[in-house]
């Protein structure tokens, strides 16, 4: 299926690996010209490489660590030099440390509070307006399925996103009327080196083998198995098309059904 959106112009955050380098090639693929966006420059050179060597769309990148609070000021420079504009936004951030709701210090809260939302919130406030010139637009937020199911031990993660889901459902009220959506794609266990990482966290923690830890995981999952980026990165891909505008405001789990809620 031709998604509609070649030539179109796209920011993918946190892209140097795992779910947003996932994303972007992905976007690539249709045709779509990609800013990369992360902190490791080695990765985000041979992620443009691949994506340039293999796809009929563009990528360039900027090394940018979302962490620092000249972030988006960096980025909006970026995007001026290199793109010229926006008609896509992927939202996406690493995850904190786990641990529980009582290691949830004041500083721990804060410092990824400024890490994994507000300059989310403040780099979209900041590409919005074009696109309402354009009238056209796609905003596509990462978080986890820890938002509608928490997920043990991940206490952080599962307050900071959930935080998005309020401001991502109003931000879709507000733009919808420009032709600008604004969904949150919601991964559970997709694999990559955040979910090994996390494994193993939970290996060390329970005394239990690595092994043994992934069997448990994938005891939980109707499909039996971890997900792989380019299933997600393809439903990425869907909700920033032109065949998706009329989808807004709403929560997209790819989860292999794990997700127990209905």
């Amino acid at each position: 299926m031709d998604f509609g959106i070649a030539d179109k112009k796209a920011v993918v955050l946190a892209s140097s690996r795992g779910l947003g380098a996932g994303i972007a090639e992905a976007l690539a693929r249709e045709g779509v010209h990609v800013l990369l966006c992360g902190r490791t420059e080695d990765r985000l050179q041979t992620n443009c490489k691949v994506i340039n060597e293999t796809t009929p769309g563009k990528a360039d990148f900027v090394v940018a660590d979302i962490a620092q609070d000249t972030f988006v000021e960096d980025l909006l420079s970026a995007i001026g030099e290199k793109l010229g504009g926006v008609d896509i936004l992927v939202n996406n951030s690493g995850g904190p440390t786990p641990g529980t709701v009582a290691e949830m210090s004041p500083e721990r809260l804060d410092n990824f509070f400024r890490s994994m939302v507000s300059p989310i919130i403040t780099l979209t406030n900041a590409l919005v307006p074009q696109m309402k010139e354009k009238g056209w637009g796609r905003i596509v937020t990462v978080a986890s399925s820890g938002v509608i199911e928490p997920i043990p031990n991940l206490a952080l993660s599962n307050t900071l996103r959930s935080a998005l889901v309020g401001w991502n459902k109003t931000l879709s009220s507000e733009v919808a009327a420009s032709g600008i959506t604004a969904n949150m794609l919601l991964p559970g266990r997709i694999h990559t080196d955040r979910i090994d990482e996390l494994d193993h966290a939970n290996a060390e923690r329970s005394g239990r083998s690595l092994a043994e830890v992934r069997k448990a995981t994938l005891s939980t999952i109707p499909a039996g198995r971890l997900g792989r980026v380019e299933e997600f990165a393809s439903i990425a891909a869907f909700l920033c098309s032109r065949q998706a505008s009329y989808l807004t405001g709403s929560l997209i789990r790819c989860d292999g059904g794990a997700t127990h809620a209905i």
